[in-house]
């Protein structure tokens, strides 16, 4: 079954807010085999939304619809669709009780506008907002079903959680989906491409393989759709395994998380620990790792360090080392990397220092310039990358760089 998702706000298309709704609910109807064909953003005006829903009920059997639905007078979707399906507004009763006690628990009075909340056009169901005071309605029409929800997302997840989508399968009968991801580092994608060429065309018709490239990392995706969720899922683990004994060099994990998350549960799970000495990233790869719960497992601490200075005093790196060599080098992020395993007192460490841009660039150390260094006890091993002169791209090459490092020493340690 084919589903279209429609975003409604001015606020969206300036990019005063970004649409994080529609990749969520993308990700929950894929869970029940309700396959996205398309996801559309449109202004607050009704000729905008009523082509929307022209053109998306030519490509979906189920439209949902996000946004507009707001006390004030930029908020059009009510209006718009009783007038498109000519539906006039009438008074749902259970929803002006329910605004009104949610304003009588906030000793807040109630004026016309809120109490127009519970005006809905005359043929929808409604489907009450426990977190708000703007009700979802649900339109059957022309075969067609029209979800229109709240923009809040807060609001709008608990309406498809608790509401939407278990109407929707009870209404449909739906195909199972089915994904397996192999994350994969230090491969390009068409190098992947390359190696695992006759295993993709093997593939039957309704199993696909996908190429997700993101900064020196390559995530493959199996997708199949099918009635037999057992056998499809037994399927494509076959292919799975397939294509991992193929590249086992370059697999990080047969799982779709994060690169760093990867590697801290790899450690976790040997009993090890972390710390990073950065430069120019400034921080940023601690901040990938600290995001994920349970990080304090491994990851002890690190040090953010520019200046010579803070490099001498926080992580022992040698006055003469500096100024021989200069913060940018092989000998200086081997010394940061070795410093941090003996001050934080960890199994192993990362380091990295560069020009990340754009300006700063020397002569033979041009913006882009980045030394990476990655320890444990016993061994260190650096490495230099020549990258752009995007600063923030610097930064987020640097990072992983750095991560796929850290993984292919703990995979010479540990194997």
């Amino acid at each position: 079954m084919l589903a279209e998702i429609i975003t409604i706000g001015d606020e969206i298309l300036i990019g005063q807010v970004v649409d994080t709704n529609s990749a969520w609910m993308g990700q929950e109807l894929n869970k029940i085999g309700v396959s996205v064909k398309q996801i559309t953003s449109v202004s607050d005006q009704a000729e905008h939304i009523k082509q929307a829903l022209d053109e998306a009920q030519q490509r979906a059997d189920l439209i949902l619809m996000t946004g507009g639905l707001g006390p004030t007078k930029d908020d059009v979707t009510k209006l718009t669709l009783s007038n498109y399906f000519n539906m006039p507004l009438r008074r749902d009763e259970a929803t002006l009780a329910h605004v009104t006690d949610i304003f009588a628990r906030l000793n807040r009075p109630m004026i016309e506008a809120n109490i127009k909340q519970a005006d809905v056009p005359d043929g929808c169901t409604v489907i009450q907002n426990k977190n708000g005071t703007a009700p979802c309605m649900w339109f059957e029409v022309n075969g067609k079903i029209i979800v229109s929800m709240p923009g809040v997302p807060f609001e709008m997840m608990y309406l498809m959680e608790e509401e939407i989508l278990p109407r929707i399968k009870k209404t449909f009968n739906l195909s199972s989906i089915i994904h397996k991801t192999i994350l994969t580092a230090g491969l390009g994608e068409s190098f992947l491409a390359q190696q695992i060429e006759d295993i993709e065309e093997q593939l039957p018709g309704y199993i696909k393989l996908a190429y997700l490239p993101k900064l020196g990392q390559v995530r493959l995706r199996l997708s199949g759709k099918g009635t037999d969720e057992v056998a499809l899922e037994k399927e494509i683990g076959h292919f799975a395994q397939q294509i991992m004994t193929r590249i086992a060099k370059h697999v990080v994990i047969d799982q779709d998380i994060a690169l760093e998350k990867a590697i801290l549960d790899q450690m976790e799970a040997k009993g090890l620990t972390l710390s990073t000495a950065e430069s120019c990233t400034g921080g940023y790869i601690s901040h990938l790792i600290t995001q994920h719960a349970g990080s304090s497992a491994v990851f002890a601490g690190g040090a953010v360090a520019y200046s010579y200075d803070l490099k001498e005093s926080i992580l022992g790196v040698k006055h003469e080392t500096l100024t021989t060599f200069g913060a940018v080098s092989e000998q200086t992020v081997k010394e940061m990397a070795q410093g941090a395993i003996s001050h934080f007192k960890t199994d192993y460490a990362i380091a990295v220092s560069g020009i990340a841009g754009p300006g700063g660039g020397l002569p033979g150390k041009p913006v882009g310039t980045v030394w990476i260094a990655v320890a444990s006890k016993h061994k260190v091993e650096a490495k230099l990358f020549t990258f752009g002169n995007k600063r923030i791209q610097n930064i987020e090459r640097s990072a992983m760089a750095a991560l796929t490092m850290l993984l292919n020493l703990l995979k010479q340690d540990l194997n």
